[in-house]
């Protein structure tokens, strides 16, 4: 168990997660499911009606990983990061960790997970023909077959979260220029959506259909996770245009170089309200002073080195005074470390940026 859920396995080094909420979802969908199956299968007592029930959830989830995959892949080939892939109550999600930069981008990760579940609805559906028609296997395969064509349809419809939002997104976005029109536009698609699940769930109660308590479940649900989901689209989008619009040039404190030696003492006091580099001999940064570290050092020993006392620069704590601002609130977010040193574009120091300051311009 990890914090989200059980690893499952790691795929080009991203972590797949399986949500304590997925086997809920697994659980409801068998216990809806198996009073179906024993309709279409009269012969069918209740082991075999169950053991398909049960068999049909964990493809289904097995399918979901894959389309999932599908979007983790392409955006991995593309250079975006994937933090992790979760598998949850009522789907997947593959948690990209930086926005791509051009629609066209966009519009390649999203339609990766719908193609790779045509695809798969395409392969059950050809196994149809080497299978015998009318047993427990033939239904399992058939189920199969329109359950992967429906997740891919369903995703290509347009409005976000779904993938088909995402890939309207970058249609508008590429037409006007603006990504967060796009969204908007997406988000409208979205409730649109919802508004029609919530229709389609409860017709089937009004006419008394022999799917109508499996029908309100999902239609219910789903319909609350698309309204749920665009809603949280449009305030991530605001806070992004803020975070665009972030200043570092004002937010950078003064930097100070120090020899990584100096008493750590004296690199405290010198570098009261500033950000400190402490550089070795051969003129290579040690790394930036921790305050924290360094009164504690300074107390026991305040003539030990500085260095003792000095955070690593590592490539991902190193921020261009030119970079968009959304990019450095992104990084600063997911990069373990509370202060980042902020270099010219001719790689000299210019200035520190702590994590609070950037936390509190952006919120």
């Amino acid at each position: 168990m990890t914090r989200g859920g059980l690893l499952l396995c790691k795929v080009r080094g991203v972590p797949v997660l399986l949500a304590p909420s997925w086997w809920l979802g697994a659980f409801v969908l068998v216990v809806l499911y198996a009073p179906l199956v024993g309709r279409v299968l009269p012969g069918a007592g209740p082991v075999v009606s169950w053991a398909v029930a049960t068999a049909f959830a964990l493809l289904l989830g097995a399918s979901v990983l894959a389309h999932e995959l599908g979007h983790t892949l392409v955006a991995l080939r593309m250079g975006l990061p994937v933090r992790r892939v979760r598998l949850f109550l009522l789907g997947g999600l593959s948690e990209i960790a930086r926005m791509p930069r051009r629609p066209g981008q966009e519009g390649l990760v999203a339609v990766a997970g719908p193609v790779v579940s045509l695809v798969l609805a395409a392969a059950f559906a050809g196994m149809l023909l080497t299978v015998p028609a009318g047993g427990a296997v033939w239904l399992l395969v058939a189920q199969c077959a329109v359950a992967n064509g429906l997740v891919g349809v369903f995703n290509l419809l347009p409005g976000l979260p779904l993938d088909g939002g995402r890939i309207l997104r970058a249609g508008v976005w590429s037409v006007t220029g603006a990504r967060s029109t796009g969204t908007r536009a997406a988000a409208v698609g979205g409730g649109v959506i919802a508004a029609g699940l919530f229709v389609w769930a409860l017709h089937g109660i009004a006419v008394d259909s022999p799917d109508r308590w499996l029908r309100l479940a999902l239609g219910l649900l789903v319909g609350w996770f698309v309204l749920a989901g665009a809603r949280a689209e449009l305030r991530a989008d605001r806070r992004r245009q803020g975070r665009a619009e972030l200043d570092v040039a004002r937010l950078m404190r003064p930097v100070l170089q120090l020899s990584a030696e100096s008493p750590v003492a004296d690199a405290l006091a010198a570098g009261a309200g500033r950000g400190v580099v402490l550089v070795r001999v051969d003129g290579i940064a040690a790394g930036l002073l921790d305050a924290h570290a360094a009164r504690e050092l300074a107390a026991r020993s305040p003539q030990a080195p500085a260095a003792q006392a000095a955070e690593p620069v590592r490539p991902e704590t190193i921020v261009l005074v030119s970079e968009p601002g959304d990019e450095i609130a992104e990084r600063v977010r997911d990069t373990p470390a509370w202060q980042f040193l902020v270099i010219d574009d001719e790689g000299r120091p210019a200035g520190v940026l702590h994590r609070q300051d950037v936390h509190g311009a952006a919120e």
